[in-house]
């Protein structure tokens, strides 16, 4: 279990930082959240190769995926996020 955790900690920052890189605009985020977006972004990743390519089907839906999956998941994250955020409005 230890070794899962830190393996997640590592894509989530390897896939965070490529993800921020590759998505265009501003995405200003602290470490810890570049890592939990990285995170979230692997397990998208690991939901869309179970539903697109219909793998893995005894490890269920939920699931982590690789290092190209997970920078997938974290750019469609990232950019859902920064879609979200458009339609608000900021008071000076």
């Amino acid at each position: 279990m230890l070794k899962f955790i830190v393996a997640m900690l590592i894509i989530g920052v390897i896939a965070g930082y490529l993800g921020r890189l590759l998505v265009p605009g501003s995405n200003p985020m602290s470490v810890a959240q570049t890592i939990v977006l990285g995170v979230v972004g692997s397990f998208v990743g690991g939901f869309l190769g179970y539903v697109l390519f219909d793998k893995d089907i005894e490890d269920g839906a939920l699931q982590a995926s690789g290092i190209v999956g997970a920078v997938i998941g974290t750019m469609i994250v990232l950019v859902l996020f920064n879609a979200r955020g458009r339609g608000r409005t900021s008071r000076a």
